[in-house]
């Protein structure tokens, strides 16, 4: 089901529901900046990853109960699942072919082996467990109650300017680029499944393809 995102009767109700978002945008934004500062595989980079998490999550609980919204927290949409996975694919290559680009420009290239760095230190199997959860926890916050909550301006690009906002938190330039254009994708998967299974399944796969299989 689409939502038509209309605001309900009380006013003040959504203007705490907005407050609530925006809280939750700038809490999240920091303590991603601090656990991306944080060495790679060290315990305050999965307990801090872990809590960024949390933060949207429970954001998005506490914005859906201050102004309730059609589709409640969690609309989940058409069910098919192999669209998705193939948009995840297209956009591994994507990123796989610009990783060997970027490497012309500098700035960028160290910004990426520093993502790639946090990526592959550590366990392996904790660097997949915090993706995954963050993945879906972003999906909830982002395209769930911050589509719906903006829903009657431009949603698609209200929340990819948003989410790109946030990631800048951590001050690097490829997380912030990939954040741009998966950001775009993940709301266009929004607003024509009307639900979150469609950017859930393509973040969670193409973080999976991201982690494992992108070239150094």
């Amino acid at each position: 089901m689409v939502t038509t995102g209309a605001e309900p009767a009380a006013p003040a109700r959504w203007r705490r529901r907005q407050v609530a978002m925006a809280a939750t945008a700038v809490v999240g934004a920091l303590l991603l900046g601090a656990g991306v500062a944080q060495p790679a595989g060290s315990a305050w980079f999965y307990g801090l990853t872990v809590l960024v998490a949390a933060v949207w999550i429970s954001g998005a609980i506490l914005a859906d109960r201050l102004a309730p919204s059609a589709g409640g927290v969690l609309p989940l949409g058409r069910r098919a699942v192999l669209p998705p996975l193939l948009v995840a694919v297209a956009a591994y290559a994507f990123f796989a072919a610009c990783s060997l680009l970027v490497r012309l420009v500098p700035p960028v290239q160290h910004a990426l082996a520093t993502v790639l760095g946090h990526a592959r230190g550590g366990s392996m199997v904790l660097v997949l467990a915090v993706a995954a959860l963050n993945g879906a926890a972003e999906e909830v916050y982002f395209r769930g109650v911050l589509y719906q909550t903006v829903a009657r301006t431009n949603p698609v690009l209200v929340t990819t300017t948003v989410y790109a906002l946030v990631t800048a938190g951590t001050r690097n330039v490829a997380l912030v680029l990939a954040a741009v254009v998966m950001g775009f994708i993940f709301a266009r998967q929004r607003r024509v499944a009307g639900g979150l299974l469609a950017p859930v399944v393509t973040h969670l796969a193409w973080s999976l393809l991201m982690v494992l299989l992108l070239p150094r």
